[in-house]
């Protein structure tokens, strides 16, 4: 009998160990509010106001407040601009009134106030060099170069703009992070943000996991995944049923003609395969067919054992005889899309698959 209430207090002990865990790792992850947020700032800053129509109506039917968009909009003329801020708070007061016409009635939040540090100029200095101190890890930041973006700075934006209580500290990383994201020629900034973002109360978890959701919904244009995530060729699943052959992850989409039937097969199949940056397939050899590559987004490697490794860009085509032992995939900063095609030489097609690609020899290219 004593036995067994040890093992029932082993069990009860690993089971409350792994609940722990479990609520961890729950509490790491970015809430649907907080990717919904994202979303609608990284459009705004793309000034895609399309796609920005669509997020919207999902953010609101998911619980994300009116008044919670609206400062975050706000928020976002200081990385983006007037013109894009204007642009999506007049998209979400034409989308308001679709839906009221249509009987929803949307959630406004917690109501705004005007914040009372706007009343006092000094006291918004002093508090905004502080916000300002603590996102930048407790190291003072003066840009002496230019005093008056230094006060802008300080005092407006992270004095008066972040003195606003509809978005929390950690939330507003959030909404600028999925914003200079969706930049081009801002990546010191993002960079800074993202050191920032943990500051300012997100987990280094949380902000991976933003960066991974903004390259997979074709947010980014940071690590060139908006081409590969969004772009005219199918990004498909991950490539699981061949991942132990790969080094980094891919993914695959296999395309069909779209003048045949499901019932209908066709004569030459192909598949459009995803490779995120730094990703290769290990060495190995078609027996029974010829590969064809047609390289279409982003930039990759080619490279045939005792050969020199061939670079790739959209429009190359690669053609891989029968018993050549080869390897291709991603170069280090891009994601690349290949479509793969086998022209079958006998009955008796298969690969064969060999030795990974080196960190050190690929790090040589």
């Amino acid at each position: 009998m004593r036995r067994l209430f040890i093992t029932l207090a082993w069990v009860l002990t690993l089971l409350g160990a792994h609940a722990q865990t479990s609520n961890t790792m729950n509490e790491s992850k970015l809430t649907t509010r907080q990717l919904n947020l994202a979303t609608c700032a990284a459009l705004e800053a793309q000034d895609d106001m399309a796609r920005l129509d669509t997020a919207l109506r999902k953010a609101l039917d998911e619980g994300v407040t009116v008044n919670e968009l609206k400062e975050a909009f706000s928020q976002l003329y200081a990385y983006t601009g007037f013109p894009r801020s204007l642009n999506a708070l007049n998209l979400l007061k034409s989308v308001l009134g679709e839906r009221k016409s249509m009987g929803i009635t949307d959630h406004e939040g917690k109501p705004w106030k005007r914040p009372t540090l706007w009343d006092n100029a000094e006291e918004a200095l002093r508090r905004g060099t502080e916000v300002q101190t603590r996102l930048c890890g407790g190291v003072p930041y003066n840009f002496d170069l230019s005093p008056q973006d230094d006060h802008y700075l300080k005092a407006h934006l992270f004095g008066d703009i972040f003195a606003g209580d509809q978005l929390s500290e950690a939330d507003r990383e959030i909404v600028t992070m999925a914003a200079l994201s969706a930049m081009e020629g801002v990546e010191r900034q993002l960079a800074s943000h993202k050191r920032g973002a943990v500051m300012m109360g997100n987990t280094s978890e949380q902000v991976e996991q933003l960066c991974h959701y903004l390259s997979e919904n074709g947010l980014s244009q940071s690590d060139n995944a908006a081409d590969a995530c969004h772009g005219d060729w199918p990004k498909g699943n991950p490539n699981t049923q061949f991942a132990r052959y790969f080094t980094g992850n891919s993914h695959l989409a296999p395309i069909a003609p779209k003048n045949l039937s499901a019932d209908e097969k066709t004569i030459q199949g192909y598949s459009n395969v995803t490779f995120e940056p730094g990703c290769r397939n290990n060495w190995h050899i078609h027996h029974g067919a010829h590969q064809i590559l047609i390289c279409v987004s982003g930039k990759g490697w080619y490279q045939e054992w005792g050969k020199p490794a061939i670079p790739l860009t959209p429009g190359d085509i690669i053609d891989i005889p029968e018993g050549v032992k080869h390897w291709h995939g991603a170069q280090r900063d891009s994601w690349f899309q290949h479509l793969a095609t086998h022209v079958n030489t006998n009955n008796e097609e298969r690969n064969e698959w060999l030795e990974p690609m080196s960190d050190e020899e690929y790090n040589k290219l």
